[in-house]
């Protein structure tokens, strides 16, 4: 099964040009008879109900994959067909920002421009190999010269000799000679070399566009993923400078008490040194949270600039109650980077049969057309003229050790490349089974985490309250407080890990390449098709998109 709408390499395929040509025929039979070591297992009927091509016929090799995902079972786990919702998965965060954001990353992304450069590449690569169907050597030719003989020497003989003639002919000492004219040179595609090059073309062309949507897959995943981190830390700061400001607090009401001689200078310390941990926290989340920053930058496409002003603090996304994950084989059609290692194995099984045409003889036809006149006047005329045509084959017979192992390194190669493609869908399943696990366990630390928090916050309450009122010591105050902080900022990591996983998931998945064709059932159909790829020039202006 090829991957949908992309160009099959064994479809369409030039007719072979051997018709009419009873001595290139004739050699071609002899060829395939021939008793030569190698060549006597050929089978003429395989090479002709093969559409006149050696080496085998692609078809997509088994990849393992597992029935079910391994938590199947759980409730929030959708296994329905895909659907539209994963096109546009950053949509089910409901945050029109990261909409926005991930629209530029499409639109001014540079990694990904340089991925559309590649894809042209590979598309004019096609066209160059599909040349090698016609005539491969095409030139006009011409060209002018004189030549001047030496009395003292090529002169002397000829006059010695001319003079034994009975009729003397006067011999010039200068030549001149002009031509032009055309000249061709076709090898036949007999054996099918030059269409098996094409279909390796055409699976790297098809490489390249799954190349393409796998970056784009990625850098959606790290645009949202950027994003999420930096509401994140934004968050967490949030609350490490609520957790300060609560402890200012404490540190004024022991303070008060020291000052009121109730309590000991222990106390003071105690708040102190809370206080200052506390705070020592936020230098180290503003870092992370430039770095979250910085990033989002570079991948719409800007140069690093604070966003502080544009991104005001908010929230994390929300993540979804439920997530649609399909089934564990939808992988193989739905990831672009599987895709396009089952697009490397099918090139390197055409490369088998270019590798096996050089076994057999090579049939050409050669001619030219033109004129040659010693004079400049004549040379246009048709007494000038003059042709040559005709059949030839060329076979390097005696180099076949060296190109029966050539063969066989090719086939090594295929054979590699089948491992890696079934390796790629192994590490597709792990990927997908990783965000999964993660997503659904890091939902009940937030059940948990939750909890916690508010139980902390009625004990710290309560505990400053009982330290205002001389029942218990400061310490109590400011174990539950510090506990506090540390929970509150567990709840914050843990809620965006909720998002993160989902993140991951749909990553996994190999879904939001279809973003370069519209989020829609008709223009899915064409998605993988390498005309549909954006314009990459002239290249939009540089902007950051929010809604």
């Amino acid at each position: 099964m090829q991957p949908r709408h992309l160009p099959t390499p064994t479809r369409d395929r030039p007719p072979a040009s051997v018709g009419g040509w009873r001595t290139l025929a004739l050699l071609a039979v002899v060829a395939m008879s021939s008793g030569c070591a190698g060549l006597r297992d050929a089978r003429p009927v395989d090479w002709w109900r093969n559409g006149l091509l050696v080496g085998p016929n692609y078809c997509r090799p088994a990849a393992p994959a597992a029935d079910d995902w391994i938590d199947a079972d759980s409730p929030k786990l959708i296994p329905s067909p895909t659907n539209e919702e994963d096109f546009a998965w950053w949509e089910t965060l409901g945050d029109p920002v990261l909409n926005g954001l991930v629209q530029s990353t499409y639109e001014q992304n540079l990694t990904l421009r340089a991925a559309g450069q590649r894809v042209l590449q590979a598309r004019t690569q096609l066209a160059i190999t599909t040349s090698g169907l016609f005539p491969q050597h095409q030139a006009y030719e011409g060209g002018y010269t004189h030549v001047q003989r030496s009395r003292r020497g090529d002169l002397t003989g000829l006059n010695e000799l001319n003079n034994r003639l009975p009729t003397p002919i006067q011999i010039p000492r200068t030549l001149e000679s002009w031509r032009h004219g055309f000249t061709l040179g076709w090898e036949i595609d007999v054996w099918g070399r030059f269409r098996r090059a094409i279909e390796a073309s055409d699976a790297r062309l098809g490489e390249s566009v799954q190349n393409y949507d796998a970056i784009l897959v990625s850098l959606i995943a790290d645009t949202a993923t950027a994003y999420v981190q930096l509401r994140e830390y934004q968050q967490r700061i949030a609350l490490a400078e609520q957790s300060v400001a609560l402890q200012q607090s404490s540190f004024g009401i022991a303070k008060a008490r020291f000052d009121q001689g109730a309590v000991t200078e222990l106390d003071i310390d105690q708040a102190t040194a809370t206080l200052a941990n506390t705070k020592a926290l936020l230098p180290q989340l503003s870092i992370q949270q430039r770095i979250a920053n910085n990033q989002l930058c570079v991948l719409v496409g800007l140069p690093p600039a604070n966003l502080a002003s544009r991104l005001p603090p908010a929230p994390v996304p929300a993540a979804p109650a439920e997530v649609v994950v399909g089934i564990p084989a939808e992988l193989i059609r739905r990831r672009p980077d599987v895709r396009a290692a089952e697009r490397r194995v099918a090139a390197e099984s055409a490369l088998i049969g270019v590798a096996t045409a050089e076994l057999y003889p090579a049939f050409s036809i050669t001619g030219s057309l033109g004129w040659h006149a010693s004079e400049f006047s004549s040379l246009f005329t048709s007494a000038a003229n003059n042709g040559t045509v005709g059949p030839s084959f060329h076979w390097n017979i005696l180099n076949y050790g060296r190109i029966a192992n050539n063969v066989r390194v090719q086939e090594s190669k295929f054979r590699e490349q089948v491992a890696l493609y079934q390796q790629t869908v192994l590490r597709a399943n792990q990927e997908a089974e990783d965000a999964i696990v993660s997503y659904l366990q890091s939902r009940e630390l937030v059940a948990a985490l939750q909890e916690s928090v508010d139980a902390l916050k009625k004990s710290s309450a309560v505990a400053v309250i009982q330290y205002r009122n001389g029942q218990v010591d400061f310490n109590r105050v400011a174990t539950v407080q510090s506990q506090l902080v540390t929970y509150q900022d567990n709840l914050a990591s843990a809620q965006a890990s909720v998002a993160l996983s989902l993140i991951q998931i749909y990553k996994a998945l190999g879904g939001g390449w279809q973003i370069r064709c519209g989020v829609s059932s008709e223009s899915v159909v064409a998605a993988a098709e390498p005309e549909r790829l954006p314009p990459v020039e002239p290249d939009p202006p540089l902007q950051l998109i929010i809604e």
